[in-house]
């Protein structure tokens, strides 16, 4: 016991004049404490478990105690003064297998005494002084629990017990030992599974838990008012730990990320504070800026706590009120003016209070909501134009079957929330609706108390979602179909950025890797379910940032075709990796998009035009890539718990649905060029005009690019193309009637199809002598370009180009609205008829 003590004496005293000769920095002086209190632990470990089993013998199958650091030693950032918190486990109930007498002891006692003399080594207080003060509490009902506890007993403790500030407690637990005898190497590995597969469920739950924000909220509150009381004992004092802005909200701001996203994003399934905050960078949960001021202050105030603790081996973290004091602690720190340092040392504070808010939504838990007993108040309806129909939507939420099923604890959060979203409606652009659909909203997502706890807890969630419901009808039922896309209303900074495609394909590549079975293969039903919901969640960003009026219908396009090729992506790398039979390790298979998506102008629920090329001699790849192809469709269009991808449409392949589902790129050069007489019909390079490669094989995409190009520049009769032009768009005309005084942007004459028809008309009539035309840079783009080169008057074609930007913008708005028809009678639109279709009369009359 002597030796241990004089090792950490002297161990603190090389790591203070380290650290205080600036030689290492932060982390490195905690993980020397950590360390030390880890060799500490296994010595005393040893020497415990030795003296018992020459008494009692060796636990039965190779048993051996677990010691779980928990706090500060589990996460390798003991300070200076730490006590060490812990917990004894031992892996199940048996008999040890006797002594020299023969004599035995249940694993329980056996393990008890081990423990309790594990405490007397390390923290008992000799002349030599004590190596750690150990501290217990931490355990299964505390100090009134047993002193060690089987696998069990933890997790049927967990089930019934297990209390939210538990969970957080057990974020950073760690076994700090190892086995006491190498011959127990295997046993104590399986141990340390069957503890890993308790604890993780019990801290890490599958679904968004923001439940765990007022139970964080109230844990920190309970801390500060302890704080509180101290402090008026030591008033000006500055508490670097627990007061306000102090080390422990930085804490709790990581492990409320954790808790509330780590079931579902195992990169937050880490120990250490810093290496947290880094990964909730990259999952853009935080800012760069955010996270490097964070740090900076975690950094100068652990490092402040350790000056404090190096006096005299002080536990406190208390900065001293003496002025000498404050000028000695001022220098240590690297400041040689104290109110220099002071200043610092309020920056930081201030900075992680304000955050620690934000994070938290500094909710008043007293806070009063109006009551929506029936029947209503006249002024709890002001601004609705129909008050009855809102209150009788409330009144069949409330009596409904759903409602009274719900538990005690979801009913009181909706109670709880309804007057506050009922007051968001009434101050939203839409109050009638916007209503409605709130109350849709908490009817789908009234048995899942995350989502509850989310729009409960924080107050800039509720009035976005307030915001989105009013502004369109299809997004609102996007929502609603989607509830998990709650959680993005959360931080407009992430919100409203910008996509960043290629890290989002990265991160998705992680989430896909990291969902596995049991047996190590991957799991495909949670791997469809991921990539639904990160695509949602890409599309719901897209969403919320078209409806601040931040991106134009272009730009929306873009986005949106953009994200299906990433998408695209993924599912091929995955489609193809789940090929029993793949005679290669990349596939020889390249995705070609049509239609909307190869002109890139997609919409929010446009259909995927596809058609899939290769080019490999073996045998074996038309029935590999066939395989390949009805993989990906599957990924694309199977309903699961999170919804569906894209409907698909293959029909423009070669031959149709006659046609086989995949093609060489020989059959398909074959196919367009008419080869022996038979193959595309004309509409078919028409649709030809508005294909690209999307994915796959990048030399299967030049060789498409290249042949797409050369059959767009064939020699072609004007006069033919006129005609093969006005016969398919009277067919376009039949199959889209419109028998009411509404202008049908899309479908009407004078509308959208008809300046895309005369822009494929000009593609298919003049490339062979103005190739630049084959540029498939959109609509407006060639019929300025054909402007420009004279093929129809500039004037009336640049007016004709602007317009259809308009049409495109009006449909756009009207799918948002939720209208199935792009029908108006907006005087400004009906206007536009005319010119584009004096265009049409001047190009193809």
């Amino acid at each position: 016991m002597a030796e241990l003590r004089l090792v950490r004496q002297r161990s603190m005293i090389e790591i203070m004049r380290r650290d205080l000769q600036g030689k290492v920095d932060l982390f490195e002086v905690t993980e020397a404490l950590s360390f030390l209190a880890d060799a500490a632990v296994q010595i005393a470990l040893k020497f415990s478990h030795k003296m018992q089993a020459e008494r009692f013998g060796e636990p039965a199958d190779g048993d051996c105690m677990m010691v779980v650091g928990m706090g500060k030693l589990g996460g390798l950032e003991l300070n200076a003064s730490s006590d060490i918190d812990l917990i004894f486990l031992y892996n199940q109930d048996g008999e040890t297998l006797g002594g020299p007498t023969g004599k035995t002891q249940s694993h329980a006692e056996f393990f008890t005494q081990v423990g309790k003399r594990v405490i007397k080594i390390i923290s008992e207080v000799t002349d030599e002084g004590f190596v750690f003060r150990v501290d217990m509490r931490l355990r299964p009902n505390g100090d009134s629990g047993p002193l060690v506890v089987s696998l069990d007993m933890l997790e049927e403790y967990f089930v019934v017990q297990g209390r939210e500030w538990e969970r957080y407690a057990w974020i950073k637990a760690r076994v700090v030992n190892w086995a006491v005898d190498p011959a127990q190497d295997a046993a104590f590995q399986q141990s340390l599974d069957n503890l890993n597969n308790i604890v993780r469920p019990f801290v890490f739950r599958k679904y968004l838990d923001f439940g765990s924000i007022r139970a964080l909220r109230a844990l920190h509150v309970q801390i500060r008012n302890e704080v509180n009381k101290r402090e008026s004992q030591h008033p000006g004092s500055v508490h670097v730990k627990l007061g306000r802005g102090g080390i422990r909200e930085i804490e709790f701001t990581a492990q409320a990320f954790q808790l509330i996203r780590g079931g579902r994003e195992p990169k937050l399934q880490l120990r250490r504070t810093v290496d947290v905050l880094e990964v909730c960078v990259e999952l853009g949960l935080i800012t760069k800026d955010d996270h490097d001021k964070m740090v900076a202050a975690y950094r100068f105030l652990r490092n402040l706590e350790h000056r404090l603790q190096y006096v005299d081996d002080a536990q406190t973290h208390r900065l001293p009120a003496s002025p000498t004091e404050v000028l000695r602690i001022a220098r240590s720190m690297g400041f040689q003016d104290p109110g220099n340092f002071m200043k610092a040392l309020n920056r930081h504070m201030d900075y992680v209070a304000s955050h620690f808010d934000v994070v938290f939504g500094d909710k008043q838990e007293d806070e009063e909501t109006p009551s929506l007993e029936l029947p209503w108040a006249d002024t709890l309806t002001q601004g609705f134009t129909n008050p009855k129909a809102a209150q009788d939507r409330y009144q069949h939420l409330i009596e409904s079957s759903r409602y009274q099923a719900l538990p005690s604890a979801h009913r009181e959060r909706v109670d709880r929330l309804m007057p506050t979203l009922l007051a968001a409606a009434g101050a939203s652009s839409a109050p009638d609706s916007c209503w409605r659909y709130c109350c849709d909203l908490i009817e789908t997502v009234s048995r899942r108390g995350a989502y509850l706890s989310l729009l409960d807890e924080y107050p800039i969630a509720r009035m976005r979602v307030s915001r989105m419901l009013a502004a369109s009808p299809w997004a609102a039922n996007f929502l609603i179909k989607h509830p998990l896309l709650l959680d993005e209303l959360l931080d407009s900074r992430t919100l409203l950025t910008p996509p960043d495609f290629k890290q989002w394909k990265q991160q998705l590549r992680d989430l896909l890797d990291q969902a596995k079975l049991p047996d190590g293969q991957p799991d495909l039903e949670r791997q469809m379910d991921l990539i639904r919901e990160q695509h949602h969640a890409q599309l719901f960003r897209v969403l919320t940032q078209d409806l601040e009026n931040l991106l134009t219908v272009e730009h929306v396009s873009d986005l949106l075709s953009e994200l299906a090729d990433c998408t695209l992506e993924i599912i091929l790398e995955r489609a193809w990796d789940q090929l029993p039979k793949r005679h290669r390790a990349q596939p020889r298979f390249a995705v070609v998009a049509y239609g909307k998506h190869g002109g890139k102008e997609l919409g929010y629920s446009s259909d995927l035009d596809l058609i899939f090329l290769f080019e490999d001699e073996d045998d074996r790849a038309p029935d590999l890539y066939a395989q390949l192809a009805k993989r990906m469709n599957r990924w694309l269009t199977t309903q699961t718990a999170a919804g569906t991808l894209f409907e698909t449409d293959f029909r423009l392949r070669p031959n149709g649905e006659a046609g086989l589902l995949v093609s060489s790129v020989a059959s398909f050069e074959d196919y367009q060029r008419r080869e022996g007489g038979v193959g595309a019909w004309f509409w078919e390079h028409q649709a030809l005009t508005r294909a690209r490669f999307c994915v796959g094989d990048v030399e299967i995409g030049k060789k498409f690019e290249t042949l797409r190009e050369e059959i767009l520049q064939l020699p072609r009769d004007w006069n033919d193309v006129k005609k093969e032009v006005i016969t398919m768009r009277q067919k376009m005309l039949d199959g889209h009637p419109n028998h009411t005084e509404l202008f049908d942007v899309k479908h009407d004459l004078g509308g959208m199809v008809d300046v895309e028809f005369m822009v494929q008309a000009l593609v298919l009539g003049f490339a062979n002598k103005y190739p630049e035309l084959t540029k498939n840079k959109g609509n407006i783009a060639l019929l300025k370009k054909a402007g420009e080169l004279g093929l129809v008057p500039a004037e009336l074609a640049n007016y004709v180009a602007d317009a259809y930007r308009q049409l495109r913008a009006k449909q756009h708005a009207l799918r948002l609205a939720g209208h199935d028809k792009s029908r108006t009678s907006d005087p400004a639109l009906m206007v536009m008829r005319k010119p584009i279709r004096k265009l049409w009369e001047t190009l193809l009359g």
